[in-house]
């Protein structure tokens, strides 16, 4: 017998066309409000930055911490963008663990394509929740990775879980 592993969302990725301009930069431009939006992923907006949910995560959670000027080189950063960024990444942990009670984190920026930046011309920090376990045989012999939880659900839960950190 045949199992099957079913991510209807995935064709979306594989059928899509690619972007022509920079994602990070026009996702914001979509709806410019403050609140969450699960039409761009966005879950929280500060003034220079804002979190996004993976819309192809490594594992359920998966935000990116972005920052609103479009860069790829971490230097060109001022310190206030990037203090505000550290800011984002602690407030997006704390709801991460209040919600998913994750055993770790794996957080980090791929800067340029070497180092594997999938956008390269917009560098972003990656937080990625991690169990125990959490990996198996599929990413090795199937290039398949399992996630627990539907993308709009984590959306859900992980906006709620921020706005009840900013109370």
């Amino acid at each position: 017998m045949q199992d099957h592993l079913w991510a209807p969302w995935r064709m979306e990725f594989i059928k899509g066309k690619a972007p022509t301009g920079c994602i990070f930069c026009e996702l914001p431009r979509q709806n410019e409000a403050l609140t969450p939006d699960k039409e761009t992923l966005i879950v929280h907006r500060a003034s220079k930055s804002y979190i996004i949910l993976n819309k192809f995560p490594y594992n359920s959670g998966h935000l990116l911490i972005v920052p609103n000027q479009h860069t790829a080189l971490y230097t060109d950063l001022p310190d206030d963008v990037l203090s505000e960024m550290n800011g984002l990444s602690k407030l997006a942990m704390k709801a991460l663990d209040a919600r998913y009670k994750p055993q770790g984190y794996n957080v980090g920026m791929n800067l340029g394509e070497a180092a594997g930046a999938g956008v390269k011309e917009h560098l972003h920090i990656h937080i990625v929740p991690r169990w125990m376990g959490d990996t198996n045989f599929m990413p090795v012999l199937a290039e398949t990775k399992c996630l627990p939880q539907h993308l709009m659900t984590s959306f859900e839960e992980i906006a709620a879980a921020i706005g009840k950190e900013l109370k």
